[in-house]
């Protein structure tokens, strides 16, 4: 006959211990916010090409076998998926790259093209020699060492073979030589550009031989 004793262990042993699911979202461990499992998801080692989900694997080998003679006709078509897509990635980076510059570039010229009047006095008063030895001599250098340091360029000195596309010719005088035809004689005030962008022509007196 089974005691009280025995009916409470053979109790204990059908028993099943309990099943403890962790659903914190913080990771006890690391410390680390969870993220919940989403149906379908795939893992970072996975790439979907053509409808497919390639593993890291997957692209080795068809990586490997762009130069195996025996490869099967569907891997080579993944391989080419896979090239084209490289290329298109890095034809992408290329084109961000290339405007992010661009946008660079316009954002400092717009700002230089207020600015040049102001560099235009400092060239006017140093003509004048008023520069020199004054109150404004540090000033004029510290301004024209922030243009050059943003890339901005002085268009037009004297002496310089005159190019309709960066100088504006406003007066002509008599060359004194043929090696002296189309030469900057005078500059009645300078351009500037940044790179290959020209925010204004140098407006300048050419040298011309009178044909």
């Amino acid at each position: 006959m089974a005691t009280a004793k025995d009916k409470s262990k053979g109790h204990e042993e059908e028993h099943e211990e309990p099943v403890v699911r962790d659903k914190r979202r913080i990771d006890p461990e690391t410390g680390e916010a969870r993220k919940p499992a989403k149906a379908g998801s795939k893992s970072e080692s996975e790439t979907e090409l053509g409808g497919e989900t390639l593993t890291d694997e997957d692209v080795q080998k068809l990586l490997d076998s762009s130069e195996d003679p025996k490869a099967d006709s569907s891997d080579s078509e993944h391989l080419d998926d896979l090239k084209r897509i490289q290329a298109e990635y890095a034809n992408y980076r290329k084109r961000v790259e290339r405007d992010r510059m661009l946008a660079h570039e316009l954002a400092i010229a717009e700002v230089f093209l207020g600015f040049l009047p102001v560099l235009d006095d400092l060239d006017l008063a140093d003509a004048h020699g008023d520069l020199v030895g004054g109150p404004l001599d540090l000033v004029a250098q510290k301004i024209r060492v922030f243009a050059e340091r943003y890339g901005l360029e002085k268009v037009g000195e004297i002496g310089d073979q005159f190019d309709p596309r960066i100088h504006e010719a406003i007066a002509q005088v008599p060359a004194e030589s043929t090696e002296a035809n189309d030469r900057i004689v005078e500059v009645v005030q300078y351009g500037y550009r940044i790179g290959e962008r020209l925010l204004r022509p140098a407006k300048v007196a050419v040298s011309t031989s009178g044909d």
